[in-house]
């Protein structure tokens, strides 16, 4: 097939969906690749790095999608600029991470409207054969080690316990709230740079998880269990309340706050109030991951670094954008592993422009959003008819 990889256009991306050696292992499988000019410049990969492994450039965006099959991105194509999908052929196959729950419905009206297939690399269930795919656990594990990073650059003190001749300085006491993914890569990361590190998370099954990695398990009596793909689900209030409650002590206590609670859909959970952040000491620190979804602390201002009662709260966007060479490594390995699987499931473009796909296979219902411009996803089918309604 004939494979396109675009350029990122959002402000502050700086992946790209496929990096030199994926790019290289898609031609060995017999498949022809385009890499728009400068699309891994972000990631310090530059078109003489496609060249080199039989990428051919194309310098607009027009010559990708007119003579690819299958066009390859982060984010979505047309989600930046509607324009984008003028030149887009009807059956084309789109795969990219988009967010059908939080997304402008808008934007999946002007995919269907143009015929062609979206695949939803977010989707991705978490069962064992997928693994090798899941750039969502790829990207958190990023996130989660930047998070760390960014606490200690504005951490006025250190991380490690220092024995001196002037005394001993003791270590940072860092808090991490949610232990999925992100959050078991922040407790190994501040493990490593010598902290003393606390977590918390409601579903009791991750116990066993943090205390593997050297931090002590925060024991609430606040428990719920969690969906297919391993996120904890949304607590009543009454449960809430408690939670915030039996959190109050150790947020106090903390020198940094990691928060990375989220439910997809939904906006994120408060896990730090202002009450909270008030009883922190100056020059604390608290790094929210979920800024996307509104961020977990009650004073994030998303996409912002603030101070708020002497305590530094930084909620950044798009975190794995900001190491791009490891980032957008894992994301090709992924959205490779991904293709090749789909392949195998019958995945082609016929001459006459029609995506021919067998949806019987669990990773490829799950993440196939639009089939030949007609929606799939139940989910999404859902949300869009609500909206028109």
């Amino acid at each position: 097939m004939k494979l396109g990889v675009l350029r990122e256009r959002a402000a502050g991306e700086r992946r790209v969906s496929l990096a030199p050696d994926a790019v290289k292992r898609l031609i060995g499988d017999g498949h022809t690749v385009t890499v728009q000019s400068g699309a891994g410049t972000g990631a310090l990969f530059d078109d003489a790095d496609y060249l080199s492994v039989g990428a051919d450039i194309a310098e607009d965006l027009s010559s990708i999608l007119t003579t690819s099959d299958v066009v390859f991105g982060i984010r979505g194509l047309g989600m930046d600029d509607a324009s984008d999908l003028q030149n887009v052929n009807a059956g084309t196959v789109l795969i990219a991470q988009v967010q059908p729950l939080s997304d402008d419905p808008a934007y999946y009206h002007r995919l269907t409207d143009c015929g062609v297939t979206l695949f939803n690399m977010g989707s991705i269930p978490r069962i064992s054969r997928s693994q090798s795919m899941d750039v969502l656990s790829s990207m958190s594990t990023v996130s989660g080690y930047r998070s760390v990073l960014l606490a200690a650059e504005r951490l006025p003190k250190f991380f490690p316990l220092f024995m001196t001749a002037a005394g001993t300085i003791p270590p940072a006491k860092v808090l991490v709230l949610g232990a999925g993914v992100a959050g078991l890569q922040a407790i190994a990361t501040a493990r490593r740079l010598g902290a003393v590190v606390q977590a918390f998370d409601t579903r009791p099954i991750v116990r066993e998880q943090v205390e593997s990695l050297g931090a002590s398990f925060l024991t609430v009596d606040v428990q719920t269990a969690q969906t297919q793909d391993g996120y904890a689900r949304a607590l009543a209030d009454d449960l809430h309340r408690r939670e915030l409650e039996a959190l109050a002590k150790p947020v106090a206590e903390a020198d940094v706050v990691i928060t990375t609670a989220l439910i997809p859909g939904q906006r994120a959970p408060i896990l730090i109030t202002t009450e909270m952040v008030r009883s922190m000491r100056p020059g604390s620190v608290i790094v929210d991951l979920a800024a996307e979804a509104s961020g977990n602390c009650e004073l994030t201002e998303p996409g912002e670094t603030v101070v708020r009662h002497g305590v530094t709260i930084a909620a950044p966007f798009n975190v794995p954008s900001q190491l791009p060479i490891p980032a957008s490594q894992l994301y090709a390995r992924n959205v490779t592993t991904f293709f090749q699987h789909c392949v195998s499931q019958g995945l082609a473009v016929s001459p006459s422009g029609r995506t021919e796909l067998d949806l019987s296979d669990e990773i490829v219902h799950r993440t196939c959003l639009i089939l030949n411009g007609e929606i799939v996803n139940e989910s999404l089918q859902r949300r869009l008819f609500a909206e028109r309604s």
